[in-house]
Order: structure tokens, then C-alpha cells, then sequence
């Protein structure tokens, strides 16, 4: 009876892990309610156009503070434009609730992507925090750690909320020093703020979107 019970349990990370790597939809849909499942095919659908080869690697989290249920996902690609290979990154927390073993109320934490031309050449540090209180100024610093010498560099940033950022456009403008550093103020409520930048260098290009959470308390 143990043995028939454990065997019909549904691997909701297994399920989902292969679905998304064999481009099942099918299957995919199966692992979420219906009001999920919407917003999970077409996040899926623009990926796979921009990245045909993306595959994803998901790892079960336990949090004892948490009564959701969390994995642990990366996302990585690559895709050839005029001649050259842009590498995609993505690591994140996804958080979600399930009902008859099918996720719902799912959101993303701790998201940082980045889509990069150059062969991971430029020594590039990100210093942007994951959390911080409302309220509180705090620095988002990317620094290009080796010397610039006579070399102009060029970036710009901007700030969204929620998913606005997939239709926003960034200025582009000469960076003085070695990165883009900025202090900002966290919002008087708690929310999650997404900020997406360009780094653009004679080496390539780094394009990369980091999601900052606001708490109330940590």
C-alpha cells in the first residue's frame, strides 16, 4: 500500500523540469491552474523564441519559515546574431502554492538575469541587494573591476515594477567611471522592484535585470 501510494505521488518538480526542457506544452499545462498556466506559457513562449537551445535546471528548497512551497531555477542559452553568440543566465526563486498537485499563486524572488556577447571576458561585479527595508536608501553599484585605461564604456538603468519592464526602453549614455553606481530609496511599502541596465564595452555587451524585494521587516 506504502509502495502504491509513493509511486502515484506527483513529482511536481520532475513534471515540471521535463516539460520545459522537451517543450511540452501538454505537459507543462498540466502542473498549474488554469489562471497560472496563462501567464507561465507566455513567459515560456517569448524565452523559446529568443532562445530555441534554453534549458532549465530546477532544485527543490525547503524554507521552515515558509508555508509555500519553493524551487530553486536556472535558465541558461545561448543564440547566434550577425556572427555572434549571446549567453543567457537566469537564476531565481519561484514560490507557489499547490491545490489537487497543480500550481497556483507562484511569483518570482530573487531574479537576476544576464544576456551577454562577450565570451564572459569583462570582469563585471553586480552589487544590487535582494532585499532591503521600505523606506531605506540603498546602492545598486556595477563595477567593471579591471582598468579602463583610454576605453569608453557606455550604460544606463532604469527601474519598473512588476512586469512592466518587458516594455520599456533604456537610454544609453557614456559612463565617466567604471560602471553605473546609483543610491535610490526603497518604497514605503512593501513590493518588489525590478532594474534593468545595459553595460556596453569594446569587449560586448552585458545586458542584465535584477529584482530588488521591499519588506517590512527583516
Amino acid at each position: 500500500k506504502l509502495a502504491i501510494t509513493q509511486n502515484t505521488k506527483i513529482d511536481i518538480r520532475k513534471n515540471l523540469e521535463y516539460s520545459l526542457n522537451s517543450r511540452n506544452l501538454q505537459l507543462l499545462k498540466s502542473n498549474f491552474k488554469e489562471e497560472e498556466n496563462f501567464k507561465i506559457q507566455a513567459k515560456f513562449t517569448k524565452l523559446i523564441r529568443d532562445f530555441p537551445n534554453a534549458k532549465w535546471q530546477i532544485k527543490k528548497l525547503l524554507d521552515p519559515n515558509s508555508n509555500q512551497k519553493i524551487f530553486d531555477i536556472r535558465v541558461y542559452g545561448e543564440k547566434v546574431i550577425n556572427g555572434e553568440k549571446y549567453l543567457l543566465e537566469s537564476k531565481f526563486k519561484y514560490l507557489f502554492s499547490t491545490e489537487q498537485d497543480r500550481i497556483i499563486k507562484g511569483h518570482i524572488k530573487n531574479l537576476f538575469t544576464t544576456i551577454r556577447n562577450d565570451q564572459n571576458e569583462i570582469d563585471i561585479l553586480f552589487r544590487i541587494p535582494e532585499k532591503v527595508l521600505t523606506g531605506t536608501k540603498y546602492d545598486i553599484d556595477i563595477i567593471i573591476n579591471e582598468p579602463l585605461g583610454e576605453i569608453i564604456i557606455a550604460g544606463g538603468i532604469i527601474s519598473h515594477q512588476d512586469e512592466s519592464y518587458l516594455k520599456q526602453n533604456i537610454n544609453i549614455e557614456p559612463l565617466a567611471s567604471g560602471g553605473i553606481f546609483k543610491t535610490t530609496r526603497a518604497a514605503s511599502k512593501p513590493s518588489t522592484q525590478v532594474w534593468s541596465g545595459i553595460i556596453s564595452h569594446p569587449k560586448g555587451m552585458i545586458s542584465f535585470t535584477k529584482s530588488v524585494e521591499i519588506v517590512d521587516k527583516i
